[in-house]
This record gives C-alpha cells, structure tokens and sequence, in this order.
C-alpha cells in the first residue's frame, strides 16, 4: 500500500492518522505541491485532479479524497460503526467537515500562511469556520466523540484542520482534540507551510 502524502496537508494527515492507528504498513511518497510535483504528466496518471492524497493499492488500484480513503480503509474495523444509522451519521460528520471545517478554517489557515490573503480579505470564511467551531462545542458538551461511544474516522477527520483552527477554540473541543491526541498510535506529524509554499515562491495548482 502506498501513500502519495504532503506533511502540511490536513486532507493528508487524517489518512497518515488512521493508518497509524490501524497499525497499517505502507510507503509514504512525499508530493512536493509547491516544487510543482503534482504539475508532470506523471502525476496526472496518478491524479486527473493533481491533489494529494492519493491512496494506492497492492493491486495497483488508486482512491482519491481523504474522506473517501477513511472509508475504504475504516472498512471492517472499530473505526467505521456497523448500525446503518451511525454509519450515516459519520457520512454527515465527513460532509461537515469538507465544508464546514475545511473550507471555514482549512482553507483560511493555507491562505494566511502562505500570504496569500489578509484576516479581512478571508473574514467571511472564519465566519464559517467560527460556527462551525460553534456547532462542534454544543454537540461535544454532552459527549466524548462524535459519533457513539467511541472515537470514528468521524473525529480523525474533523480532527485534522481543527487542530490548527486560525481562531480560538472552544472548551468542549479543546477538550475533544486533546482526547483524539490521546488515542493509541497517534501521530504527531502534521507540519507547518514550508518556505515554498509562500506566494510566489513556487509552482503549484494553488
């Protein structure tokens, strides 16, 4: 199994965080993104969309889509529920955090880090991600997870851009993060933007 990974990606660090959990061997590929890695032709063969993560497959076979690729491998073991009403849940919880999460704190903490965007000019999208920081605290004040009585790839996944919020946290999710960093195998390996990824600085699809 292999792994076509960038380290500062949250999207890549949910899937590094379940296979860690799962105790899963693989090869980790680094994709520079910003040295223009995903830009080749070779890489398009990979991914038609030229994204990190890409999940590949003894037999050769690639998923796509981090959430995509929690699923797949979440198959069969105590991080996927098997009641048809939880597993639903965690799809919600998933969804949640494509738009919510990642795109109101995700995608604002790339753009102020990189200098490619102001507080002001992404204010609109913390907004976003605020209430979705809102909705987290009120359904984590009565609960330990998201889902059931037991950590999911729901929390890894939330977990992952959460984690480095570029706004305050809540009580109740602070508490949360620091219970999913307590999970047996937790990987501490989710890293900062590095030099090449500053605006200007390198060549990339962003």
């Amino acid at each position: 199994m292999r792994l076509y990974d960038y380290a500062a990606s949250g999207n890549c660090f949910k899937v590094r965080l379940l296979l860690g959990m799962l105790g899963v061997e693989y090869e980790r590929v680094p994709v520079d993104i910003f040295a223009g890695d995903t830009l080749t032709c070779e890489y398009a063969m990979i991914n038609p969309v030229r994204e990190t993560p890409v999940l590949e497959l003894d037999g050769g076979e690639r998923i796509t889509q981090s959430n995509a690729i929690l699923w797949y491998l979440a198959e069969g073991t105590v991080w996927l529920p098997d009641g048809r009403l939880e597993r639903g849940w965690v799809a919600q919880w998933l969804a949640f955090e494509q738009e919510r999460v990642m795109g109101g704190l995700g995608g604002p903490r790339f753009l102020l880090a990189t200098g490619r965007a102001t507080e002001a000019q992404v204010a609109r999208r913390l907004a976003t991600g605020r209430g979705a920081l809102e909705v987290l605290d009120a359904h984590l004040a009565a609960r330990d997870w998201l889902v059931g009585e037991a950590a999911s790839i729901a929390d890894l996944s939330v977990f992952a851009y959460t984690s480095v919020a570029p706004v305050e946290v809540p009580a109740n999710v602070e508490a949360w993060l620091e219970r999913v960093r307590a999970l047996p195998g937790f990987v501490d390996d989710f890293v900062p933007y590095p030099e090449n990824a500053q605006l200007g600085a390198g060549s990339s699809i962003y």
